[in-house]
């Protein structure tokens, strides 16, 4: 017969870790100065133990730290400040000269400077949505007070979502090819403009060994993302996982490509009312960056070590439309799907929800076909719950846009505060719903969904409320 160090180390990690507690449990009375049991009785009890790790109840998930680098602020807490006052991020665009293009106006990160957190001989290596992802992972993780000291490395992970990852460094290469007559790159600008590098280089930074994922399902990927690392959490294969969206596609070629598409805003003249979500006079989104990243954790681990709980994910879902590549479908079928998958997964009925972050971009098409699948799932109660778009101020950060929409919910959780849809003022009678309109509400928010729905219609949706004990 082997022994009980020999069959523990032939599980998988996780499940060794989750039967620690039980066998810890099973030799309990040693603490009694009673002798130890015998090892074959042990691993009797550990075949015992392995069904009970199978049959247990999915570990809760909690949120202690957030970070954030977006249009409005470079840090968590001043875009929260910024959102709940509707100040707008969208301006003129500054990266590139924009004027052959029909949209002039972006949700552009100001005054961000990574050397403050990254060495400058890393900064040259990463892509723009690397580092605006690893200095937000930064003050998510200063956030929850995580003392590396003590914690397992092995324990901790990283999913990202991202719709496009590294652009900029194809985008360089591509001019340099041009320019020289030939392409020209240094040794790693292929592989750190892959979507999986944002994630490489935060768990890389911190020296995590645990689960490391990429989401790349266009504007579905941040919501996804925080699902995804929900899931390592639950299934015991991590402790924490750092988890969010990252975006920085401010660039010629989208510009061009989502003109062709007729999707985005060509209201210039006054870039802070561009974004008009649910708005009659909407006319197409507004193209932004950023990053949101979350510390999740296990309610255990958190308690543990007495760490502050902004809120508890209580569950996510996903759908598909299954109807065009870019088009919303006019029955808003997948979108019901998704949400009521949401509320099945987080065991919440649609009369508990407080709070609803809609996709909603601005665009004629979307908002609509938005407002029908709230109706669809929430019927008249629809009307009752406040709506807003963080779109209206900060534009569309695709892989970003879930993760910056979370903050948003969680903040709201956490603060029963709700920030509003800005630039709402003539009415559509296809959106008929309480968009909070313009100015910031007060209100008890215990349960707060957020709707992502992307292109190729994948659709996310993630729920989350205040902790209850």
């Amino acid at each position: 017969m082997p022994t009980l160090h020999e069959t523990l180390e032939r599980l998988p990690a996780n499940v060794r870790h989750a039967l620690i507690d039980e066998l810890q449990g099973l030799n309990g009375h040693q603490q009694d100065n009673l002798p130890p049991l015998p090892e074959d009785t042990l691993l009797v009890a550990l075949k015992s133990a392995i069904n009970g790790v199978t049959e247990r109840k999915r570990r809760r998930v909690v949120i202690t730290g957030i970070g954030a680098v977006t249009p409005v602020g470079n840090t968590a807490t001043d875009t929260w400040t910024a959102l709940v006052a509707g100040q707008s991020g969208i301006t003129q665009v500054t990266q590139f000269d924009a004027t052959p293009y029909d949209s002039h106006v972006a949700g552009e990160v100001k005054g961000f400077n990574p050397e403050l957190r990254i060495a400058r001989k890393e900064v040259r290596r990463m892509a723009r949505c690397s580092q605006i992802s690893v200095v937000a992972a930064y003050e998510a993780v200063e956030d929850a007070k995580l003392d590396f000291e003590v914690e397992d490395p092995t324990r901790m992970g990283v999913v990202l979502g991202t719709g496009v990852g590294g652009q900029d460094m194809f985008i360089d290469m591509i001019k340099s090819g041009v320019t020289a007559n030939r392409m020209r790159s240094r040794p790693v600008d292929v592989i750190n403009g892959l979507p999986n590098m944002a994630a490489f280089h935060v768990s890389n930074v911190f020296g995590f060994r645990g689960p490391l994922n990429t989401v790349v399902t266009a504007c579905a990927a941040g919501t996804q993302a925080i699902g995804v690392g929900t899931e390592e959490i639950r299934r015991g294969a991590a402790d924490v996982m750092l988890v969010g969206g990252t975006e920085a596609m401010i660039s010629e070629g989208c510009f061009g490509t989502f003109e062709a598409m007729r999707a985005v805003t060509t209201q210039n003249d006054d870039p802070p009312r561009a974004s008009r979500p649910f708005d009659a006079t909407r006319d197409g989104f507004v193209i932004g960056e950023g990053t949101a990243i979350f510390v999740l954790e296990s309610l255990e681990h958190a308690l543990t070590r007495g760490a502050r709980i902004y809120a508890e994910v209580l569950g996510w879902g996903e759908s598909a439309d299954a109807y065009h590549i870019a088009a919303p479908d006019p029955e808003a079928k997948g979108a019901a799907l998704c949400m009521r998958n949401a509320l099945a997964d987080a065991g919440v009925t649609p009369d508990e929800v407080s709070y609803i972050n809609a996709h909603a971009a601005g665009t004629p098409l979307g908002d609509a076909h938005e407002t029908k699948g709230i109706k669809d799932v929430f019927g008249t109660r629809a009307y009752e719950i406040p709506i807003s778009s963080t779109k209206s101020m900060v534009g569309h950060l695709f892989g970003g846009a879930g993760a910056i929409e979370a903050l948003a919910c969680v903040y709201a959780v956490h603060t029963d505060t709700i920030h509003p849809t800005i630039n709402y003022h003539t009415p559509d009678p296809e959106c008929d719903l309480d968009y909070v309109p313009n100015v910031a509400r007060q209100a008890q928010v215990n349960v707060a969904m957020s709707n992502s729905f992307g292109l190729g219609g994948q659709n996310a949706c993630l729920i989350v409320g205040k902790y209850r004990p």
